[in-house]
């Protein structure tokens, strides 16, 4: 039989023991975040409202600032080659600076070869918005005149006396004393105004125009008339001119004894 345990003595001194693991604190549950209220915009992925002080969804984490779409570009950088984005190396810009140079090059040589094409059709319109008022020229000339109707006749404002031409081919000119922009000009062909005289003499069809420029330029053109009394106009637009020489071509109603009759020619220049 084992020998049995003494009783501890009470007076005795204490024995060092051995302490006890330590225990854990039991966690706390506390309410959830998602109960509470959220009053601000919704999330543009899911549409969850969050605070307006969130930067991320508190459901999906998607952003919740919306960035700006990109600027749009324009119009040339969709077409190629500058729609290209080269990111290595240089030769997309080397390719873009050579056609703008290509480019400003062309446009060099079509201006110098337009631009007298760009001057007469800048004239033209200024011909057409500004008002005109008639010239007179300082001389009047022909080439040959029947007696008693010398070329002054053609430029004396008067449509009862006339030039009389011997024949097809007999000039009249007129000269300026300082140059002019010539919009047009009238042409009264016949012995008179009168219907009734009119059909007297021959008359000019066919007039060949010739006109002269302060730097000897010539500019021609053909003049078909109608074979009526009455004013006709011509348009011409001309620059710097200094004389008209009207040469006959055509005439109706020749015969023995018949002038050709041009009875009065007026010259418009631009105010």
């Amino acid at each position: 039989m084992p020998p049995s345990t003494p009783a501890p003595d009470p007076q005795a001194d204490p024995v060092a023991v051995q302490p006890a693991k330590p225990v854990a604190p039991r966690p706390v549950v506390r309410a959830s975040a998602a109960d509470e209220v959220q009053d601000g915009p919704p999330c543009p992925r899911c549409g969850t409202p969050n605070l307006p002080a969130r930067r991320f969804c508190r459901r999906c984490a998607a952003p919740l600032a919306v960035t700006a779409p990109p600027p749009k570009l324009p119009w040339w950088r969709t077409r190629w080659p500058f729609r290209r984005r080269v990111r290595i190396g240089g030769s997309g810009n080397a390719l873009r600076r050579t056609i703008a140079l290509v480019v400003l090059a062309a446009l060099v040589v079509a201006g110098i070869l337009l631009y007298p094409v760009g001057v007469s059709a800048f004239q033209d319109v200024l011909d057409k918005v500004r008002s005109t008022a008639p010239i007179t020229p300082s001389l009047t000339s022909a080439s040959a005149a029947v007696e008693g109707h010398p070329a002054t006749a053609a430029a004396d404002g008067l449509s009862n006396t006339y030039w009389g031409a011997p024949a097809v081919g007999d000039s009249v000119s007129f000269t300026f004393r300082t140059p002019f922009r010539l919009v047009d000009l009238i042409v009264h062909t016949g012995a008179s105004a009168d219907p009734e005289h009119f059909r007297q003499q021959a008359r000019p069809l066919v007039l060949s125009l010739e006109v002269t420029a302060s730097d000897g330029e010539l500019h021609r053109k053909e003049i078909t008339l109608n074979d009526q009394p009455g004013p006709q106009t011509v348009a011409t637009g001309i620059s710097d001119v200094v004389q008209v020489k009207l040469t006959v071509r055509e005439a109706a109603g020749t015969g023995p004894g018949r002038t050709i009759a041009l009875a009065e020619v007026e010259f418009f220049k631009r105010t």
